[in-house]
Formats: structure tokens, sequence, C-alpha cells
């Protein structure tokens, strides 16, 4: 059974996106092309590491739960877009580049999953509540609930949602993809400061 190689291109649209884009062919027909995410640069570390922070992986409604980039009707239906599919479950992708994007600032003691077996003082838990292409806005939307949780007594100590839309030139898998990215990114730096702040 013949392969095709492994092509590698990279989108662009004012940030460092997507890390991975491979289209990937074989005798089975045309292969969805795999999108990454991106997670947030290192920053210059301010102030001593003090929390030690344990990141679950997001829990989501079941279409969430795929890898399938998702597309929200005007009138509320969901459907899968054709064309793309990311690189991992959504809720495992957005865990990893979450937990990246806390350890790149150098602010927490140390940052892991609840399987690393860490001792933590804090459990970040969160909920994709949108991370789909608004097809009659033509925008991606990103909207992800967090509660700080503290590992001691059970207790929020603080929650807040985070919310992001950015335009999309089309809705096809490149754009969306494209789009997805960019809204996470700005989610991220808010979870990141907020995060920061409450350490």
């Amino acid at each position: 059974m013949p392969t095709h190689p492994r092509l590698r291109a990279r989108l662009r649209a004012g940030t460092p996106l997507l890390a991975l884009a491979l289209a990937l062919g074989g005798c089975g027909g045309a292969v969805p092309t795999t999108f990454d995410l991106t997670a947030l640069p290192g920053a210059a570390r301010s102030g001593p590491a003090r929390r030690a922070l344990v990141v679950a992986e997001p829990v989501g409604l079941q279409p969430f739960e795929a890898d399938r980039i998702i597309v929200r009707e005007a009138g509320g239906s969901l459907s899968f877009l054709g064309g793309g599919q990311w690189a991992d479950r959504l809720p495992r992708l957005i865990q990893a580049r979450l937990l990246q994007s806390l350890e790149n600032t150098g602010r927490l003691r140390s940052v892991s999953r609840p399987g690393d077996k860490v001792a933590a003082d804090t459990l970040l838990v969160t909920e994709i509540r949108a991370f789909d292409i608004a097809a009659g806005s033509r925008e991606a939307v990103v909207d992800i609930s967090a509660k700080l949780v503290s590992d001691a007594t059970g207790a929020v100590v603080a929650a807040r949602v985070f919310r992001a839309r950015v335009p999309v030139a089309e809705v096809n898998a490149g754009s969306a993809a494209n789009g997805l990215d960019r809204a996470l990114s700005t989610v991220l730096a808010e979870i990141v400061r907020w995060v920061g702040a409450a350490a």
C-alpha cells in the first residue's frame, strides 16, 4: 500500500501559530489535515515561585471530547468540519498547552498532571464551554471556565470564565484552526495572569 510523505505546513495570521499541520495521504483517500494548538512562550520570571499546581484535563460536552473541529450553526446545532482534525483529543490537547503555558512563566514551583503524583497546593479545574466556529458571524469562539481548588480543603479558592472571539476569513479547516488557535492564545494568557495573581 503506497503512502505519501508527510507534508508540514504552517498557517500564519499575525501570531506564531500552529506548531504542527500535517497532511497525511494513503490508500483510503484524502485524510484530514491535522492541526496543533500553541502554548504561550516563556516570560521573564517575576517574584519567587510559590505555588505547586496540578492541571486537570478539561471536561466538556461530548462533541468537545473528540479530535474534530466543530462548527456551530445560527440555530445552535453543532457539526464537525470536514478536512481537518486536532492532533489529539481536544481536552487533552488544551490541558497540555495550558500546562506548558503555566510552566513557561516560571512563576510556579511545579506544574503537573493528576497522574504525575506530584504533591500540589492547588488544583486547576476547567470546563470547555465553547471551542468552535460560529458559522453565522464567522468567528472562532473559545469559552473556558476555570476554578482553583485547594488541595488541602477541597474549597474553591477562585473561579472565573474566560472568553475570546476571533474573526475567521472562511469556514474551512485551515481558517478555523487558525482562528481557534489565536482565540485560545488570548484565553491562555488571561488564565496564566489570573493564576499568577492568585499565587
